[in-house]
């Protein structure tokens, strides 16, 4: 082990020993001597099970176990789970110190030194910018089981932490461990779950928290560290970066599945975002007032800046010589009437005086703007760079909009919508009176693109229509006042889920005319007006199940090859089209192996379809924490995407628990950002971009035959075994999951138990409860095994020979490079010996024994190849900060797993037998909750 690992082990084993010393201190004073000796003892006995493993040390935790009570069960499981909550607030904060410590190879330092000593010039790489849209997209899919009032309590932990290491005085450093106890103390006596399930309100309050304390300030940091290292390194002054990183949000916008997102909700998301952008800029443009102190007496101004401050609302005779406060004074009461404007009255500021509000963010930025230039012209360039030039990004950024909300909905919803539009208008089809979603795709083309020409409307005020009509429509005419109101960058994506035909998509091209979010103004001859730049939404498909990815490429060859979108595109969305791609559901579907493959091919052929038509792609990639849907380092995953396929245009979403780790504070976030500009850059710009995939070409054939064998096992299992929906539905807490208030979206598309229908965000969540983690790697380990041992077609004869082909893939190829270290990382998180003690809740017991045996034949095969192929005798052995971590963790997740399987045996017995109390069956109920939260918070990337 080398010395700066040992070193980071140390120091991150002295936090999480304080922090825990503190917790159980928290425990002992709270809850009595018993209860915390209770607790050390159920803690060493995991602990002995994880390093020193034998039958007799398994039984012995389980024993005790099972002798608890319900309430000391409910004690146990919030000791753990606080535990854990803990050991991340001390790895995040490692991890800061780590990579400060060092100009890693994912630095932005490092990434833009590298570009410069390839020969890339500034004028090439500000040109690259132009051109380049990085969005991180913050989704409610919830695996992020934590309250916010535990958050907030984490935040205060962690600033403790960070101010104890700072502080070198050992008096100061005994001050602030006593603070940390009080805080700790606060988190224990604090309740872990929510007592009610979370509306999309309350999602919308959760994700502008992160706006407020991350974004809002990270952001324009990061632009200007940007502009620093191209000052240092490329000798570029006075120029003006363009808007290359933004923010995205569904939450409010994102209906598919969710009968609890409405008009009311997206004109809510914008009122909380408005609330929140506006209490930003307010803050920031009093404190530049109060910094911007300089008096005429010492100082010039520019004559633009002296007519305005001629005209200022200040009157107040000390301040007639300093003009910038005087400026601002009226900056600031015009941004007041401003936020009370555009937040419909929500934020509204006392004692200011009246002014007229801004129309539109270049409004104000001229007025920041002035400010600047009046500091260039009189030595106060260093002065604009303390917050002025800060703000000035930020409204670049943020406009008044903050973050865009995209739109998304079920291609079935936009037939079902469109069939009753057609029927209640009375239109024909043909000369026929026609059912719309009985018509043939041909038919459904024809008739779609026939109305796009149509300037009569199809929605009449006069019909009464259905519910879902209703909602529909009023939800898109809402979301054109939306983008009237707050700009065009307010919503500029409609993701249309299932899309699998062409008509998929132009059906939402006639939605968007009947609603005003496409103008469908004429001339004098009754001719259509030309197409205007962000004219409607861009109407983005989500390919999601693998035949659906494999259809992708020729679906938007069909859509970019009619003339009418084709002007559309080039025109009013500026030759960009954006493509989404669902990780989730295509894993699912088929299978870890196969649905990386799938969506690296369908990236591949949306490349070439792309060149073709001469238009700019823009990937969207629909990831989640868990490795099964997309999760791992999000910097990895962006270098192994195809060449090409990013080229400055990349969206990606961060979903559930990916949140609170990556975004929790404004320096962490803005280190995760970096990362994904850093990676965007180098697949964008450079010898990287241009980079012709030589392994692609070489390995295309095996991959395509480990697939397919991949893909069969994986399905013969999941969708092929006659009672894996029962195994599952018994074995993993999905019930319970589907129980626990953490998200305002049902578990499952329809009512019933079929794994088709079952979202793919619990489907993972509830393999990663139980130790399987199935989706991350099942149907591999058949897929190599049968290669090695037996060969395809076309493929080297001896077993060596295709060994070597295998790490020469792992060792030299990113695409399988990333996929092979994903996996590895998911199975060191798993154990099939307490998976077995999960399949025990299966009461059927050929059942059992028949899943079971299937599942741990596979992990097996799985483990043994991955250790082959990357040539260790132990998992991680590349990885020994992870591994460590990981060691020291397990001992803590080992007894909430053995835990939860006690628990949900004992609440589903209850439930049974239909004769306990229902402040017992909620306190069981809420027992396994707080082991859910545990295990999550213990594995971190499982949701």
């Amino acid at each position: 082990m080398s010395n700066t690992i040992k070193k980071v082990n140390k120091r991150l084993h002295d936090d999480i020993y304080l922090l825990g010393k503190l917790l159980g201190d928290a425990i002992q004073s709270t809850e009595g001597q018993k209860v915390f000796d209770g607790i050390e003892e159920l803690r060493r006995a995991g602990v002995r099970a994880r390093r020193e493993p034998s039958e007799a040390h398994t039984q012995a935790l389980s024993q005790a176990i099972d002798q608890m009570t319900d309430d000391e069960a409910n004690t146990v499981a919030r000791a753990f789970s606080y535990f854990l909550h803990l050991a991340n607030i001390a790895e995040d904060h490692e991890q800061q110190r780590h990579l400060k410590s060092q100009n890693t190879a994912s630095s932005l330092e490092h990434t833009l030194a590298t570009l410069a000593q390839e020969g890339i010039s500034a004028e090439e790489l500000l040109k690259a910018l132009q051109y380049t849209n990085l969005v991180p997209v913050l989704t409610a899919h919830p695996t992020e089981v934590q309250r916010k009032s535990t958050l907030d309590a984490h935040q205060a932990i962690a600033n403790k932490l960070i101010a104890y290491h700072q502080q070198e005085d050992e008096a100061d450093q005994e001050e602030i461990v006593s603070d940390l106890a009080a805080h700790i103390k606060i988190l224990w006596l604090t309740r872990m779950l929510r007592a009610n399930k979370l509306t999309v309100d309350n999602e919308l309050d959760n994700v502008n928290n992160y706006f407020a304390t991350t974004f809002l300030p990270a952001l324009p940091t990061l632009y200007k560290r940007f502009q620093r290292e191209m000052d240092k390194l490329f000798n570029t002054q006075q120029f003006e970066l363009p808007c290359f990183l933004t923010l995205g949000s569904w939450i409010g916008g994102d209906r598919d599945g969710n009968p609890n997102v409405n008009a009311e909700t997206l004109r809510s998301a914008f009122r909380k975002q408005a609330v929140t952008l506006f209490q930003y800029y307010l803050k920031e443009v009093r404190a530049l007032a109060t910094e911007l102190s300089m008096s005429t007496l010492l100082t010039d101004v520019s004559d633009s800046l002296k007519e305005r401050s001629d005209h200022s609302l200040d009157s107040s005779p000390h301040r007639l010589d300093e003009p910038y406060r005087r400026v601002l004074i009226t900056v600031y009461a015009k941004l007041a009437a401003t936020a009370k404007l555009f937040s419909d009255g929500k934020l509204q500021i006392l004692n200011v005086k009246p002014a007229e509000a801004y129309q539109t963010p270049e409004e104000f930025l001229a007025d920041l703007n002035l400010v600047a230039e009046s500091l260039r012209l009189n030595h106060g360039a260093s002065i604009a760079d303390l917050r002025l030039n800060n703000i000035i990004q930020a409204v670049k950024i943020f406009g008044f909009h903050l973050a865009t909300v995209d739109l998304r909905q079920s291609s079935d919803v936009h037939e079902a919508v469109l069939t009753e539009l057609f029927a209640r208008s009375h239109s024909t089809f043909e000369g026929k009176p026609f059912v719309y979603a009985e018509l043939s795709e041909e038919q459904k083309v024809s008739l779609l693109l026939e109305e796009l020409q149509n300037t009569r409307p199809l929605a009449s005020p006069w019909q009464h229509y259905s519910e879902q009509t209703s909602k529909e429509l009023d939800i898109l005419r809402t979301a054109a006042q939306m983008r009237t109101r707050y700009g065009h960058r307010a919503i500029q994506q409609y993701i249309v889920s299932h899309t699998e035909t062409l008509s998929d998509l132009l059906e939402v091209l006639v939605l968007q005319q009947e609603t005003g979010l496409i103008r469908m103004e004429t001339d004098e001859q009754g001719q259509l007006l030309p197409l205007e730049p962000h004219d409607g939404v861009i109407v983005a498909p989500l390919f999601e199940t693998i035949p659906d990815l494999e259809a992708g490429a020729q679906i938007m060859d069909q859509w970019l090859s009619i003339p009418l979108v084709r002007e559309r595109v080039m025109k009013a969305q500026l030759g960009l089209q954006e493509v989404m791609l669902g990780y989730s559901d295509s894993n699912k579907d088929g299978g870890y192996l196969t649905s990386n493959w799938s969506l690296y091919k369908t990236e591949v052929a949306l490349v070439e379809v792309f060149k073709k038509h001469g238009v700019r792609l823009r990937m969207f990639h629909g990831r989640g924490g868990a490795v099964g849907r997309g999760g791992g380092s999000s910097f990895d995953a962006i270098l192994a995407q195809p060449p090409g396929s990013v080229a400055g245009q990349i969206r990606l979403t961060e979903q559930g628990e990916v949140i609170q780790n990556k975004y929790r504070s404004a320096p962490l976030g803005k280190w995760h950002l970096e990362l994904l500009l850093s990676a965007t850059l180098r697949t964008s710009v450079g010898s990287q971009a241009s980079a012709p995939d030589t392994f692609l070409q070489k390995y295309q054939s095996l991959l395509e035959q480990l697939s397919q064998l991949s893909q069969r096992t994986y399905r013969q299992l999941v969708y092929g075994t006659k009672g894996f929906v029962d195994y599952f539905f018994a074995a993993t807490p999905i019930n319970e999951i589907a129980g626990l208030n953490i998200g305002s979206r049902p578990a499952s598309r329809k009512k019933g138990q079929r794994i088709e229908d079952l979202r793919a965000i619990p489907w993972g969540f509830s393999w990663a409860q139980c130790r399987v983690l199935l989706p991350g790697w099942y149907g591999f380990g058949t897929a190599i095994h049968t290669y090695l041992e037996e060969g395809f077609s076309g493929e080297p004869e001896s077993r060596a020979e295709r060994l070597a082909r295998l790490r020469d893939m792992a060792k030299n190829w990113r695409f399988f490079q990333t996929m092979l270290s994903n996996m590895e990382m998911v199975l060191a998180k798993s154990d099939l010996k307490i998976a077995e003690e999960y399949s025990t809740l299966v009461k059927d017991e050929e059942l059992r024994q028949r899943i079971f045996s299937m599942i741990q034949h596979e992990h097996t095969l799985t483990v043994a190849c991955v250790k082959e192929i990357l040539e260790i005798d132990e998992l991680l052995a590349h990885n020994e900060v992870l591994a460590n971590t990981l060691h020291e963790r397990f001992a803590y997740i080992d007894p909430l797993n053995y835990l939860q399987v006690e628990v949900i045996g004992r609440l589903r017995k209850h439930r049974a037998e239909n004769h306990q109390s229902r402040y017992d069956n909620l306190r069981d109920e809420r027992s396994v909750h707080l082991t859910i939260n545990g295990i999550a918070a213990g594995l971190r990337n499982s949701g």
